[in-house]
């Protein structure tokens, strides 16, 4: 009954964090505002802040500050209504020149853009005027700002729903002009949104899928590689030895249903993000997935289709299901790992796992070198009582064995 509502609470929380997103943050805007900008707030991707004033329903001051060591910055419009992306936004890019000072010119990206061929600077754009263009370098973040006269038609540049897009790059041309590809990593395709300009407020399908990666993450951690390995060290010390506990079998089975529970839901989310997911796909992290899936089901039917302990074949079975568990908990481990270095998380996430393993590694060595210490005491205590039955009964009445005083009898000597 414990373990059920250990459950049910588990999953509500989790439903709870998926029905309510993690709010907006709004920040002071950046030290460099030559603009006077007075709403700010921090985006969801690349450590990025934007600021903006509204003058008009036509008129916007902006700002865009990226905290890191980069080679170019770039923000964008993109005409609506269709959801916010790359092709057909109107950028303004910023590029680092020798003298440490940022070149910013308006660039118009299409969908050759992003088949790699080479990205020019534009003169104008055919909708969208762009005035007071302004980049800064400082020693530790990289900022541009500029004002933007959208044109009058409230469908294509609503400032209720503007689609906006952001971006960094570490290679570039200064003398061309020509900023490089940027990375694919998720933070870089995810750098889109749908913001209402007078609440400060995103709309974004990339906010949705960053959320629910982090709960397929948590999940994942969780299930699949907390609550199962403890299910396993339970299993194997707290059976019989070197703490019996009558219960063990109950708590490791409990362990496991709750562990297959929560990772199989994370897996569910993950399946679903692999299926949105049109623009880039990750086959290492989802085909092992779908292993560590298969086989830990496979490992549940135990609780049906276990062999009683009288069957012939029941020792090996247990041995498959032993070695089974054991691969499972290898690849769960290098999976989870390869998952987070695809998020590009803070380093919280990877600390925080590794605490995990090291806790776990630390309590199995501990309880495997008792085991083993028991073992050895419990094998010198048998060996020295079957060398006194031995010697007691190869002596003969009053000590009179056939032996000679103060010599050792052979074992079984009559």
């Amino acid at each position: 009954m414990a373990t059920t509502k250990s459950v049910i609470l588990i999953i509500l929380t989790v439903s709870s964090s998926l029905l309510f997103p993690i709010s907006e943050q709004f920040s002071n805007c950046s030290p460099i505002n030559p603009m006077n900008i007075t709403n700010c707030k921090k985006l969801i991707t690349l450590g990025a802040e934007f600021g903006w004033n509204i003058h008009s329903n036509t008129e916007i001051d902006i700002l865009l500050t990226i905290r890191m060591p980069i080679k170019w910055i770039a923000w964008g419009v993109n005409p609506g209504p269709q959801r916010p992306q790359m092709v057909g936004t109107r950028a303004i890019i910023g590029i680092q020149q020798p003298n440490a000072t940022l070149a910013v010119r308006k660039y118009n990206i299409t969908s050759d853009t992003k088949l790699g061929c080479r990205l020019q600077p534009s003169q104008d754009f055919d909708d969208v005027v762009v005035k007071n263009m302004r980049g800064e370098v400082n020693p530790g973040y990289m900022s541009i700002s500029a004002t933007l006269i959208l044109p009058r038609a409230p469908a294509v540049y609503d400032i209720s729903k503007l689609n906006h897009v952001w971006q960094v790059g570490f290679e570039a041309d200064d003398v061309l002009m020509e900023p490089k590809m940027h990375s694919t990593f998720l933070q870089n395709v995810d750098s889109t949104e749908s913001i209402n300009m007078t609440s400060g407020h995103g709309l974004s399908v990339g906010h949705r899928r960053h959320h629910l990666r982090t709960v397929h993450g948590i999940l994942n951690i969780v299930g699949w590689g907390t609550m199962l390995p403890l299910g396993v060290i339970i299993a194997r010390y707290f059976r019989k030895c070197p703490i019996p506990c009558e219960k063990w079998y109950m708590v490791h089975v409990s362990c496991q249903i709750v562990g297959y529970i929560l990772g199989t839901a994370g897996w569910a989310i993950g399946l679903w993000l692999g299926h949105a997911s049109r623009h880039y796909s990750f086959s290492t992290h989802r085909i092992l997935a779908i292993c560590i899936f298969a086989f830990t089901t496979l490992q549940m039917l135990a609780l049906r289709l276990r062999p009683s302990a009288t069957d012939d074949y029941r020792k090996y079975w247990d041995m498959y299901h032993h070695f089974l568990g054991y691969a499972l908990l290898a690849v769960i481990s290098v999976n989870i790992f390869h998952g987070i270095a695809i998020l590009k998380p803070n380093k919280t996430w990877l600390w925080v796992y590794i605490g995990v393993l090291g806790m776990f590694a630390l309590v199995a060595i501990g309880l495997e070198i008792f085991t083993w210490s028991k073992f050895l005491h419990a094998k010198s205590k048998g060996e020295q009582q079957y060398a006194g039955q031995t010697g007691q009964s190869g002596s003969g009445p009053q000590g009179s064995s056939g032996t000679e005083p103060g010599t050792d009898p052979l074992p079984g000597s009559q």
